[in-house]
């Protein structure tokens, strides 16, 4: 897909909603990162994390959660039907 927009003279752009809304940048606290690359400005759409969700997108529990989606899919570990039978499987 490709958008013209124009270069305002304090350098400011104005994404087009359909882009903001596809990419979520219609959100609060959104930002877009700038990346020069091989003489083209690549515009990455960032997504603020509320500090009380945070905790999930650290690299530890990422690499957990990478492990637990790798245990599931070959079939390893247990799954639990509801909280009780958790609790009850604890040591």
């Amino acid at each position: 897909m490709s958008t013209f927009v124009s270069v305002q003279s304090r350098g400011t752009i104005a994404l087009p909603p359909a882009i903001r809304r596809a990419y979520h940048l219609d959100q609060p606290g959104a930002q877009v990162e700038i990346v020069e690359e091989d003489g083209r400005l690549v515009l990455i759409p960032k997504v603020a994390i509320d500090a009380a969700q945070a905790w999930f997108w650290t690299d530890e529990w990422q690499t957990g959660e990478a492990s637990a989606s790798r245990e599931l899919a070959a079939g390893d570990g247990e799954v639990y039907n509801d909280a009780g039978d958790f609790l009850a499987a604890l040591p």
